[in-house]
């Protein structure tokens, strides 16, 4: 990493980390919720939050229980769908309880804030030394983008919302019951990634060290430290996943009528691979040569 690489990242503030995260709250039930998440969020320094088709819109009951966070309501963005929500996302969480039949890697609270916060790092590393290039990419200079997903209060998100995921985020609770109620959900993620925030930024190369080695031996992830082109983002990994599948389909690989769970593996390995978007321009441009073969 170069000096003005180091310094980037060195400089970085608690706030600076917190700008680049969202709080997606999809297909909540209750209104009051949602302004109970946004005090948890405000509490603990998260000022971005985005409701995935609502079933009742933000009213003022949600607006008594953000006390103060009620800023958070006026700003926040409300989406059809939550491919629309996250499109723009380089990495994308999501709290989960239980085991999926399609399961990302799974990660604590503090695992997936060291990971949030690795790949900030690497991205303001990029841009610092692409800062004297002559480049008409938006998204090298732009900031990350990474969405933490949170479902329904009564049956949280879907194995297909699941799937958007790069991680699963679960909480340690009581094994008999281990289901927070949404507002608290977020209370709990957005704490414990705050007080990582308040670590990190005070020794980032001292704190690399300490905690890199217990990550990696608790959960079996390839975080790229250093990105020579910017992440893909969610929209692009859909795009590509869809693609290969239209392929194989069209090569005999795949019966469109029994894709089972062939789209979900596809996106899973995509996310494994961390892509960036000169991979993504290499896979496109190939999987429209072998299209037209």
């Amino acid at each position: 990493m170069s000096n003005d690489a180091s310094l980037a990242v060195s400089s970085h503030t608690v706030s600076d980390y917190l700008d680049c995260l969202q709080v997606v709250m999809v297909n909540t039930t209750l209104p009051a919720n949602i302004g109970s998440a946004a005090r948890a969020m405000h509490t603990m320094g998260l000022s971005r939050l985005t409701v995935v088709d609502p079933k009742l819109p933000i009213d003022e009951n949600s607006v008594s229980h953000a006390a103060g966070g009620s800023e958070l309501l006026s700003s926040a963005l409300i989406t059809p769908t939550l491919e629309s929500a996250i499109s723009d996302c380089q990495l994308v969480f999501a709290a989960s309880s239980r085991s999926r039949h399609m399961p990302r890697p799974v990660v604590t609270p503090t695992q997936a804030a060291k990971i949030m916060f690795d790949f900030i790092d690497a991205q303001a590393a990029l841009n610092a030394d692409d800062s004297n290039a002559d480049t008409s990419s938006a998204a090298t200079s732009s900031k990350p983008n990474i969405a933490i997903l949170f479902g329904r209060e009564d049956r949280g998100l879907t194995n297909e919302e699941l799937a958007y995921a790069d991680y699963h985020i679960q909480i340690d609770a009581n094994p008999a019951y281990p289901v927070l109620n949404v507002a608290s959900a977020v209370q709990v993620i957005a704490s414990f990634i705050f007080a990582y925030a308040q670590t990190h930024t005070q020794t980032v190369e001292s704190l690399d060290s300490d905690t890199s080695t217990d990550v990696q031996s608790t959960i079996n992830v390839n975080l790229r430290q250093q990105w020579d082109e910017p992440a893909i983002n969610q929209q692009q990994l859909q795009q590509l996943t869809q693609r290969t599948t239209d392929l194989m389909v069209q090569r005999g690989l795949a019966n469109s009528e029994h894709l089972k769970s062939l789209p979900s593996r596809l996106s899973r390995l995509g996310s494994r691979l961390q892509l960036d978007q000169k991979e993504y321009q290499l896979l496109s441009a190939l999987i429209a040569k072998l299209s037209k073969d």
